[in-house]
């Protein structure tokens, strides 16, 4: 089920797959997909339906068309080679949705520990009215949620997810260094980074704080420490910390 010689693989099944791509082929990640660090396939649904349709009326009638479960499923068979309700078996299948499991960094450090066993990881993007239930009971492992709101389709779930999830693999970064302090960080589950200044150290008449530019390391740690603290707390009632 994993492809060779990659070392993490994502699959997306969706209904605009140039997007997801375009969203995922810049940057750090982008980089990590072109050297196979990370492996990224996005597949069309609309070419796994033989009638060309991939949705149709709810039954019990109701606004809006929703996705096949047949179309869904001939599509995870045709990528895999078994049936489809035995893929997750072999990889965590997540459908993107709204009742799913919030996703934040705990979670995708989960997924990143998947993928760097062997496990890969395909999403499922609803859209138009949605999924039929029978993908998410029948074919999936659970339901992913980018948190709550209503997006027009889960491509940009999906993206985001695959997003947060490759930067966390070894090899992603080219300094691990990077993941350590940063906001939500293992080190510290829940907390935001410091702010974070560079040149010029005048602009505009807003100056950097002094300590940054001390050259004391004891002090600027503290001092990072205490605005990652103070930040976090903001944060946590609602307000904005500069």
């Amino acid at each position: 089920m994993r492809p060779a010689n990659v070392t993490a693989n994502i699959d997306v099944f969706c209904v605009f797959p140039e997007a997801v791509r375009a969203m995922l082929g810049v940057g750090v990640v982008g980089r990590a997909v072109e050297r196979g660090t990370a492996g990224l396939r996005c597949f069309d649904l609309r070419e796994h339906a033989p009638d060309g349709r991939i949705d149709d009326m709810p039954y019990g009638g109701g606004a809006g068309m929703v996705m096949r479960a047949d179309v869904i499923a001939r599509a995870l068979e045709d990528a895999y080679g078994v049936r489809a309700r035995e893929v997750r078996e072999h990889r965590e299948v997540l459908v993107t949705e709204p009742g799913g499991r919030t996703f934040d960094q705990e979670y995708a450090r989960e997924l990143a520990g998947g993928l760097s066993g062997g496990r890969g990881l395909t999403m499922i993007c609803g859209r138009y009215g949605g999924l039929d239930e029978r993908v998410r009971t029948e074919l999936s492992s659970g339901a992913v949620s980018v948190g709550d709101f209503v997006l027009s389709g889960g491509e940009i779930a999906a993206a985001a997810v695959s997003d947060s999830v490759i930067r966390l693999l070894d090899g992603v970064l080219g300094n691990s260094e990077s993941l350590v302090g940063e906001s939500f960080s293992e080190a510290e589950p829940g907390s935001l980074g410091p702010p974070q200044y560079t040149r010029p150290a005048q602009w505009d008449g807003a100056g950097v704080p002094a300590v940054l530019l001390s050259g004391n390391h004891a002090e600027i740690q503290r001092w990072r420490e205490d605005e990652s603290r103070r930040r976090s707390v903001g944060s946590e009632q609602g307000t904005r910390t500069s």
